[in-house]
């Protein structure tokens, strides 16, 4: 009995060792194909179950080209309507201000009895662009374009009154003419656009017989400006 179970616990000794040798000897080089080989199917399966769609590159690099083409086209569209504001930004920069204001100023009372005389507004308000002549009461359009031309005129309401807007020496323009109406004194104006060719001129006449007035405080006035060249 004893002898028997000796040999038994010899025989279970060997089956340990063999396996330990098994075990902890390194793999060998069919071992690591077959893991491999098992890994690639797993992967293969996974791609074949996947519910991704395939894609179409062809489509895909035509799509790309198709919106690479319309930002071109808009980026030009952009660079023609920035061209555009940028040249009307220089013709309104290198357009030629012009635009003056002059009264009779201190002069009083102005009457004449005997023929048209010249009115002269000496008192400058303003003269951007040089265009009125305070010497000689005329204004000069320095280019062809559309003006806003306005006069006042006050004075005595025992004696008429007048202020004519003359164009280019004898065309009469603009008028301001009050007939007397009793004692005081009375203030009229006029004024409208007036298309001006380069090198004409405006002035303005007071009447035969009539009289205008004026102090420092610029009641009796001849101004305009330019409101667009053409």
């Amino acid at each position: 009995m004893k002898m028997m179970q000796m040999r038994a616990a010899k025989a279970s000794s060997v089956k340990r060792s063999t396996l330990v040798f098994w075990l902890s000897r390194p793999p060998d080089k069919m071992v690591k194909l077959q893991v491999l080989l098992l890994l690639l199917l797993g992967l293969t399966s996974m791609l074949l179950a996947s519910t991704v769609e395939p894609v179409d590159l062809l489509a895909e690099m035509k799509n790309m080209k198709a919106s690479m083409e319309a930002l071109k086209m808009e980026r030009l569209a952009m660079n023609q309507r920035l061209q555009a504001a940028d040249e009307e930004l220089r013709a309104i920069k290198d357009a030629p201000k012009v635009a003056f204001a002059a009264s009779l100023g201190g002069n009083g009372l102005q009457k004449t009895t005997s023929g048209n005389v010249n009115l002269i507004y000496r008192d400058v308000l303003t003269n951007v662009g040089g265009a009125y002549n305070a010497e000689t009461g005329v204004f000069t359009a320095p280019v062809r374009g559309v003006y806003y031309i306005r006069f006042t005129a006050n004075g005595p309401t025992n004696y008429p009154m007048s202020a004519v807007l003359y164009k280019n020496e004898n065309n009469i323009q603009l008028i301001v003419h009050e007939q007397p109406s009793g004692e005081g004194s009375d203030t009229a104006s006029n004024g409208a656009t007036l298309l001006l060719e380069e090198g004409d001129t405006l002035k303005m006449v007071l009447w035969q017989n009539t009289h205008i007035w004026d102090n420092r405080n610029h009641h009796s006035t001849f101004s305009g400006f330019l409101v667009f060249p053409m």
